[in-house]
């Protein structure tokens, strides 16, 4: 019996991100102010923070808001950044504290979550992909991450897109791959004995 597999926890298999909402109203409130507008179409932002992820996973091997994403039919999407945009049930916490969900497809920013959660090179990168992208349509935007490697089309439903399609698609090596991999595991097992459900 090796002794490895006794003391790894059966969750790091396929270990994942604690979702931080905070953090994630930060960003999409930073985005929403760099449109230099209260309101921003919701589908403009989910891909908006899909980029940011997708690049800072491709520069420090973790995404900024710390959510999973999910290959949909309008291309790739941060899932639970989604779903409290679209799901009655999810309206009371944080996110619904500081963004709302309006008629005609678009988030409204009620008032600023502050930034604590952010570093400031993810405060940096955030603004940086914005300039990039910032100025696209939705539709530009869903056209363009049509053609990112990591995204299959759904056909109607959802496929999720693992950290590890990502890092793929950005061009880490193999071994690039299982070193941020292992280093995602320390770092969740770290935050479920700091933090347990």
């Amino acid at each position: 019996m090796v002794l490895s597999k006794l003391v790894t926890p059966p969750f790091l298999l396929h270990a994942e991100f604690r979702f931080n909402e905070k953090k994630a109203t930060q960003v999409a409130a930073l985005l929403i102010q760099l449109r230099g507008s209260q309101k921003m179409k919701y589908l403009k932002l989910l891909k908006l923070v899909y980029l940011i992820d997708r690049e800072s996973l491709a520069r420090w091997g973790r995404p900024v808001s710390t959510d999973r994403h999910v290959s949909m039919d309008k291309g790739p999407v941060p899932s639970r950044i989604y779903n409290l945009i679209t799901e009655e049930q999810l309206k009371s916490g944080v996110w619904s504290a500081h963004i709302q969900t309006v008629p005609g497809y678009d988030v409204q920013l009620l008032s600023d979550p502050g930034n604590d959660e952010l570093s400031q090179a993810e405060d940096d990168l955030i603004r940086e992909v914005f300039q990039m992208h910032g100025h696209k349509n939705r539709w530009r935007l869903v056209e363009e991450l049509h053609q990112v490697p990591e995204w299959r089309d759904p056909d109607g439903s959802m496929i999720p897109i693992s950290i590890r399609d990502i890092l793929t698609a950005v061009g880490k090596t193999p071994d690039e791959i299982s070193e941020i991999e292992r280093q995602i595991e320390a770092d969740v097992f770290a935050d479920s004995v700091l933090q347990p459900v």
